[in-house]
């Protein structure tokens, strides 16, 4: 892992969410499902960012302005700095035969990039309005549905499922998918397992999600 001081190259409005692109500099995008800490300027402590794009030259985070920190983030201008460190825990395994992406709102974070990396499997993207399912569009290949109906009923069986989203959704889709990698989500200080703030009761056993996961298989 690297930190660096980047240049923002454009924050994009997508839904209710925002796209930030970086310069990427001399850092490595890593695999799917780890995560990077942001520092917006004047913020103590960073925020925990899934790697969104991998595009030449850039990384690209998608981003929901939910509180100070990332709304630091998402008013950023093209041409401002901030520090990013990273690539950092376990992303996803991606020696599976026949995968499928699934996604729950700002869960759906992670997916394009591991997109790319499968070749653009089938993937199936849940909402909670058609404005939140903006976002759908950075992932090719998905179907989409929109709340009151729940991804989970879109899951077909025999495939190899690659899920994020939050909590309730990953308890849902590893009753019916129980083989799935799930990347788990949790508000993180260090981001490398010193601070154990990210630390999440899984099946009765302790996880500190920035160095056991994200990404964690179901059984």
């Amino acid at each position: 892992m690297r930190r660096e001081r980047l240049s923002v190259a454009a924050n994009e409005r997508v839904g209710p969410y925002m796209l930030l692109r970086v310069g990427r500099g001399g850092l490595d995008p890593g695999r799917p499902g780890q995560f990077f800490m942001l520092e917006a300027p004047g913020r103590l402590l960073p925020r925990p960012m899934s790697l969104c794009l991998a595009r030449s030259g850039e990384l690209a985070f998608l981003i929901d302005a939910i509180g100070p920190g990332t709304q630091a983030l998402c008013a950023l201008e093209p041409g401002e700095e901030l520090h990013v460190l990273g690539p950092l825990g376990n992303g996803f395994d991606l020696e599976v035969e026949r995968p499928l992406l699934v996604g729950g709102g700002i869960g759906i974070a992670p997916l394009p990039y591991l997109s790319e990396c499968l070749g653009s499997p089938p993937a199936v993207l849940g909402f909670r309005s058609d404005w939140h399912a903006e976002a759908a569009a950075l992932v090719p290949n998905a179907q989409v549905c929109v709340e009151p109906t729940l991804v989970t009923e879109l899951i077909p069986t025999g495939l190899d499922v690659l899920a994020c989203g939050p909590e309730p959704m990953l308890e849902a889709v590893r009753n019916v998918a129980p083989d799935a990698q799930l990347a788990w989500e949790a508000p993180m200080a260090c981001g490398y397992g010193a601070c154990y703030g990210c630390a999440v009761e899984i099946d009765g056993e302790l996880k500190r999600l920035c160095v056991d996961g994200p990404v964690l298989c179901a059984a």
